[in-house]
């Protein structure tokens, strides 16, 4: 039952009994409690497999309880006992299909056997294996040209997976890589790239046990990344200052109650995590960094004028950056009342900031998608990087930018190769190894995929997990884009959306989940590896018994699709799917890095990939870390909203019972919303305001110029604290609002975090 309020039952901290009430219930709906359990202990441990869910890097010195309530869900999830097997697509058509919610249709179960879609009867048919992969490879080969198709890849996928289908698209002839990527960090990519030679962090997990301050920017981790909550709070125990920087007040980031904490438990106690907890308007952060920036560069010449030591590490800055002359006459241009309107904070609250920063030794700053999708958010990221550089916080313990993942391997999937714009090294060692030419065009990113799809100048899609459909912006276009292909094939655990608008030829292949035994034909059983967040590489191998007889990995997959499509005159398919230490072997002897990969990664917690950037040693254009001297962007978002009578800014983010495009539940009790998911969040102010004019159900609608009506129907009014001018909703519901021709200036990341919307009363039924 939806509560009238959606504030009214608002979990008064993150994790405790919530949390362990959350766990039993997805534990129990699953239908098999024992083994979801069971697996749970095998979860981030050495001798056990990597959570399926987020990319938070697992403790050297580990305990028996390595998971959280989202790492509950998605083992429970992924070891349900419900099947959806060739008698459910023999019951329902696609097109009742696509009524359905993405709750609904998860809800059914695992996948168990291969499909192809039957457009006379709209229905997916079973299919072999051997059919599959041999119609799949005929309709590659009759393609004018390679780059008429597109290899999307989920963040899921393993580092040994991702390296092989890299592998197969450009032993085909094409560097098409869309990937998931795209549209969350790809602009902490570029701008690290840009800033400090590599698109990576810089710190690991024991140096939030060091750090004096955290300064952690548009993210959610009670809800998006929950393990990282216990780190937090550890550091805020011993006195560390954690200033948050988010527009919505999100309970985790308040208060956690540890749930392996017996005592603390049984007292209903919980603790503070955030010493400063300020709340920009959407896209204000840089304009934030820009001000506390002013604010050292003032008191570093007060103290100068006064005769004491500078506050800034000159050292540092002399001789390991460059531009520093630039940014400094950049932030002097800078006035205060462009930094206060962007930013939408308050001078006070800047100098607060700076306080915390110019008292802290060692500092790390964290974000995420609240920094990274919007037009500017390469320049946003430049700029923490600028403040950091000021103090010389990276490269020494406890201090460093940590830009924080999504999907369990999104960053070891970069690392192996998934890339549509590849190194020329990487291109060279692989024709190297495989004596085969690579392809050197540059590829498609997401957007340019939709687009490509769209035109028709694209017609076969291979999706390598996740939910296209549902985790691109322009939810109507991307169908058609789908819809328009030749061939669409989709390697799943689990049926979406994605998987109801087929091309003419459509494939739906059922794989091994992270958490399933993966025997080869010996029945030697394997494992795979990721990349966490901190650059750590561990292994990963299943303990579940397979969900059907039929599955096959996605390596087998992979090697399957390549044979049919490529054969093995120069690349042994079927001996890198028997043994995955062959494919670790290729990976050592064509990336830098992974030398001794496979005996490496059997010590418990694996290795680190070396990190130079950590270590002071910057591969820039100048060989150091480079500060940038963009101005503020002319007009944000919320600027432009105040100009235009009811005009709001709106975001998108997960509920609780969410984690990307899976919905688990449809609950969200840390934002009290229960039952339900189309609602949107507004200031109490603005929604009193709504209701008096639209009534308590509205439709959303886009205001982008670009002559596409965007509209999404039916959503509840919910009070939050957030800034004023600001809406706030769940994803995919909302990304039917964002538009495709809006995206980040260098980084094509989707502007889900800034759309223009009007609110419109809703019209009875």
């Amino acid at each position: 039952m939806a509560q009238s309020e959606g504030s009214s039952k608002r979990s008064s901290a993150a994790g405790g009994w919530g949390a362990l009430k959350s766990c039993g219930k997805h534990l129990l709906g699953s239908r098999a409690p024992l083994t979801g359990a069971r697996a749970l202990l095998k979860a981030n441990q050495p001798d056990g497999f990597d959570c399926p869910g987020c990319a938070w890097g697992d403790p050297e010195h580990g305990s028996s309880f390595e998971f959280c309530e989202n790492g509950v869900k998605a083992v429970s999830w992924e070891a349900t006992d419900k099947r959806t097997k060739p008698s459910f697509f023999a019951k329902h058509t696609l097109t009742e299909l696509r009524g359905w919610s993405d709750y609904a249709l998860e809800g059914q179960g695992r996948l168990t056997h291969p499909m192809r879609y039957d457009a006379a009867s709209d229905r997916y048919l079973p299919v072999s294996w051997d059919e599959a992969f041999a119609e799949i490879g005929a309709t590659l080969r009759g393609l004018d040209h390679p780059d008429q198709a597109e290899f999307y890849t989920s963040g899921r996928a393993s580092n040994e997976a991702a390296y092989l289908y890299q592998l197969f698209a450009r032993a085909y002839g094409t560097n098409n890589f869309p990937d998931c990527s795209n549209m969350c960090h790809e602009a902490s990519g570029v701008a690290l790239i840009e800033a400090i030679g590599i698109g990576k962090g810089t710190v690991l997990l024991e140096d939030f046990e060091k750090a004096d301050a955290i300064f952690c920017v548009g993210q959610n981790p009670g809800t998006n990344h929950p393990r990282m909550l216990g780190d937090l709070r550890r550091a805020a125990e011993r006195g560390a200052k954690v200033v948050v920087l988010n527009p919505v007040r999100e309970r985790g980031l308040e208060r956690f109650a540890d749930p392996q904490n017996t005592v603390e438990m049984l007292r209903g106690a919980s603790r503070p995590i955030a010493s400063h907890y300020l709340q920009p308007r959407s896209g204000g952060d840089m304009a934030a960094f820009r001000g506390i920036a002013k604010v050292v560069f003032a008191r570093d010449a007060e103290a100068v004028a006064a005769g004491r030591p500078s506050l800034l590490d000159r050292a540092f800055v002399e001789h390991h950056t460059a531009g520093f002359e630039a940014y400094r006459a950049a932030v002097d241009a800078t006035s205060w009342d462009a930094i206060l309107d962007q930013s939408g904070l308050t001078m006070d609250e800047i100098a607060a900031m700076a306080d915390v920063y110019l008292g802290a030794q060692r500092v790390i700053a964290t974000w995420a998608m609240g920094v990274t999708q919007h037009r500017h958010s390469v320049a946003t990221i430049r700029e923490i990087a600028n403040l950091l550089f000021l103090r010389g916080h990276i490269g020494r313990p406890g201090a460093g930018l940590c830009p924080v993942r999504g999907h369990s391997n999104v960053q070891g999937d970069r690392t192996v190769g998934i890339n549509e714009r590849p190194a020329a090294a990487f291109l060279e060692s692989l024709e190297q190894h495989f004596g085969l030419a690579m392809p050197r065009q540059h590829g498609h990113n997401v957007l340019a995929a939709i687009r490509a799809m769209r035109d028709g100048t694209s017609k076969a899609f291979i999706g390598l997990g996740g939910n296209f459909l549902r985790a691109t912006p322009d939810t109507p276009v991307v169908a058609q884009a789908l819809a328009s292909c030749r061939l669409t094939v989709h390697i799943a655990t689990k049926l979406n959306h994605a998987h109801l608008v087929p091309g003419a030829v459509g494939y739906l292949l059922p794989c091994l989940g992270r958490t399933e035994i993966d025997r080869n034909d010996q029945g030697k059983i394997q494992i795979v590896t990721v990349e966490d967040s901190m650059s750590m590489v561990h292994g990963s191998g299943g303990i579940n018994k397979p969900a059907s007889k039929e599955l096959r990995s996605e390596i087998a997959i992979i090697a399957g699709m390549a044979q049919a499509t490529v054969g093995s005159s120069s690349i042994d398919w079927a001996g890198f799917a028997a043994d995955y230490d062959r494919i670790r072997e290729a990976i050592a002897a064509t990336i830098p890095g992974f030398t001794g990969y496979n005996a490496r990664v059997r010590k418990p917690r694996g290795f680190m990939l070396r990190n130079l950037a950590a270590e002071r040693v910057f591969e820039t254009a100048t060989g150091r870390a480079n500060f940038s001297a963009d101005a503020l962007p002319a007009e944000t978002e919320h600027q432009a909203a105040q100009k235009t009578r009811d005009t709001y800014v709106l975001q998108t983010f997960r509920s609780h019972d969410q984690y990307n495009t899976t919905i688990y539940g449809l609950d969200d009790r840390y934002r009290g919303v229960y039952g339900e998911r189309r609602v949107v969040f507004a200031h109490p102010d603005d929604l009193a305001e709504i209701r008096g004019r639209l009534g308590d159900r509205v439709d959303i609608v886009g205001t982008h110029d670009d002559g596409i009506t965007r509209r999404a129907e039916d959503f509840r009014l919910v009070p939050f604290d957030m800034p004023r001018g600001s809406l706030a909703g769940y994803y995919p519901e909302l990304n039917v609002l964002v538009p495709l021709s809006t995206f980040g200036e260098k980084s094509d990341t989707p502007t889900s975090k800034s759309v223009l919307v009007t609110l419109q009363a809703r019209a009875a039924a």
